[in-house]
């Protein structure tokens, strides 16, 4: 571990608030039991690699051997590749259950292939762990490292035990504990969890205050932000880590020498990893930090489609898209002499999957479809539609912006080859966006744009370029935006995206209710299983005026086309009002936008 990462682990410490320091007596018992079996040591090859449920809706992984794939629970993806010094399994538990590590179900596959200092995910409430970071051979720690070695501990487990703080608190890993059961190294989560019994726990007044935005009046009228879906506002949590990192480490990255330089860097990349878990790709070299959706659809075209699209390919959209999911590809059909392609939808807003079966031939080289329609909310089958893509040799891309703000992803279930978002649509800022990629796929594909970090070495005669994820990163990144994004992800775990779906199903189901109330107003979209978006028009009131309307009470929302023209042709309309729910949106405001909409009926009718 570098200095650099040992003071920021410092940091860390510091950060937490710690009043006293850690139970040295406990601390050592943890080490002793952790060590008895060291990672590492030989294991047989032909020793059982099994994933078994546990307490708690986790998965408990035991006798992991080197570079041996896990096999899995029924029901449960696989979870790939765990290097030894990766699979700490020597956890002491009670309940009789045996030495294990755990991931909890929903993020089974996401623990990756690295031996790079990557971090398991959440260990079990029973162990009282949060998650254990392994760097290498273990190091002796030394005084002042930030390690957590507190005086002298018994035997040799002093100079083993290497439990990073930073791997801890700063990895954005949540817990799924009760409240009020803190694990040792991590403070017990600040606010309620939704339960499997749905979401009854889930205290949105709680979520609600952490949130400032929410907090005023426009027009004289408490705000009530039904615009989420074009962008949600952002936590405390998020606006104070971009305001810590501008006062405190605000530097360029990865070029540095000097203290703040190395600092940010760190959080860049801390926030990578944090990225590489909630979408449960394989390694961080498959994370690719960009503007936001738009720019990650943009590069796979100019790279992906540059290298691999040829005259007379066929590349496949939907009409649910948004228009970055489309223009990109007119341009580089229209560059390639390659063909564009459209799926079908039906009344309700879903994909026609008989006629995407007859689209689908040995032409087609890329599908290209949204995971949730950013105007209906329809939820796409998108590992259907990724399973019958791959049966012609064909690879896909999703437009995640809308869907991994709602639902859980996980590459390894969903096996998309290229998963893109937008921070700004998940608590974060604008202007900062992520590409995940296969890496096998983005270690063929060229850059994209040329300059600084992206390159390995620069002469006249030639440019070699860095490897993943570096050489799709030109140039200054949005550092303190990436940065925001962490503490994004930091808070949605706190609830994990399972509660925070549950939670917004029902809210959901009651607005749609509450809407079809109201005369004369027709639902634009009816799939079952939407999430977010609940289009809808009036005839006879101009949709652009309805949202006028709606802001002069205090209620935001999105009127217009929403950059989603061929959905909205689709149901021969040119515009729509779409409010947009998030995690923090209430019944009540439901009923007040009822309301002020059975009021703008009657005033503007």
């Amino acid at each position: 571990m570098s200095m650099h990462e040992m003071h920021g682990i410092d940091q860390g410490v510091e950060g937490m608030g710690f009043a006293m320091p850690p139970d040295v007596a406990l601390l050592a018992q943890v080490a002793n039991e952790l060590f008895r079996e060291m990672p590492g040591l030989p294991v047989d090859a032909g020793a059982p690699v099994t994933a078994v449920p546990v307490d708690a809706g986790m998965v408990a992984l035991r006798d992991v051997p080197q570079d041996v794939a896990l096999t899995s629970a029924p029901g449960i993806p696989a979870l790939g590749i765990m290097p030894t010094e990766l699979a700490v399994n020597a956890i002491p538990t009670t309940g009789g259950v045996p030495w294990h590590t755990t991931v909890p179900l929903s993020q089974a596959g996401s623990v990756p292939a690295v031996g790079d200092g990557g971090f398991l995910r959440d260990i079990g409430q029973e162990a009282n762990f949060g998650a254990i970071p392994v760097f290498g051979d273990f190091p002796k720690a030394e005084a002042g490292s930030g390690m957590l070695v507190p005086g002298d501990l018994p035997g040799t487990e002093a100079d083993l035990l290497k439990l990073a703080i930073d791997g801890l608190a700063l990895s954005g890993l949540s817990t799924p504990t009760e409240v009020g059961t803190p694990f040792y190294f991590l403070p017990a989560p600040a606010l309620p969890v939704a339960t499997s019994e749905g979401s009854a726990r889930f205290d949105v007044e709680a979520v609600r205050r952490d949130f400032p935005a929410l907090h005023q009046q426009v027009n004289g009228k408490p705000l009530i932000w039904l615009d989420n879906a074009a962008t949600t506002q952002k936590p405390q949590a998020v606006i104070d880590a971009i305001a810590h990192f501008y006062a405190h480490d605000n530097s360029n990255i990865h070029r540095g020498a000097h203290t703040l330089a190395a600092r940010a860097t760190d959080a860049y990349e801390e926030t990578r990893t944090k990225v590489q878990f909630f979408l449960g790709a394989r390694s961080t070299a498959e994370i690719i930090f960009t503007r936001g959706s738009t720019e990650a659809i943009n590069l796979v075209a100019q790279s992906f489609g540059r290298q691999f699209i040829s005259p007379g390919d066929e590349i496949l959209v939907s009409t649910l898209e948004h228009h970055s999911n489309i223009v990109p590809w007119q341009f580089l059909a229209r560059e390639k002499g390659a063909v564009l392609r459209v799926i079908p939808i039906d009344e309700q807003g879903q994909v026609l999957l008989d006629a995407y079966e007859q689209l689908l031939t040995p032409r087609t080289k890329l599908v290209a479809i949204a995971h949730v329609s950013n105007v209906l909310g329809t939820v796409q089958p998108i590992s259907l539609m990724v399973q019958m893509a791959h049966r012609y040799g064909a690879k896909v891309l999703v437009d995640g912006a809308q869907g991994a703000s709602h639902l859980p992803v996980n590459m390894q279930a969903l096996d998309a080859d290229f998963y893109v978002l937008s921070g700004h649509k998940l608590f974060a800022p604008t202007g900062v966006g992520v590409l995940y990629g296969k890496q096998e796929l983005l270690d063929n594909m060229p850059p994209w744009q040329g300059g600084g970090s992206m390159i390995e070495s620069v002469s006249f005669e030639e440019t070699t370029f860095s490897p993943l994820p570096a050489k799709f990163e030109a140039g200054t990144p949005p550092i303190a935006e990436v940065v925001g994004l962490g503490a994004a992800i930091d808070y949605v775990n706190r609830f994990g995206m399972e509660s925070i779906a549950a939670y917004e199903e029902g809210l959901m189901t009651y607005a749609t209710a509450a809407l079809d109330a109201i005369p004369g107003l027709r639902q634009i979209g009816t799939a079952p299983g939407k999430v977010g978006a609940l289009a809808f028009v009036i005839p006879g009131i101009r949709s652009e005026e309805l949202g006028r309307f709606l802001d002069h009470e205090g209620i935001a929302v999105r009127a217009g086309h929403h950059c989603a023209q061929p959905t909205l042709a689709h149901y021969g309309l040119t515009a729509a009002v779409r409010p947009s729910i998030s995690l923090y949106n209430t019944p009540e405001e439901i009923d007040a936008l009822v309301a002020a909409i059975r009021k703008a009926v009657a005033q503007l009718s």
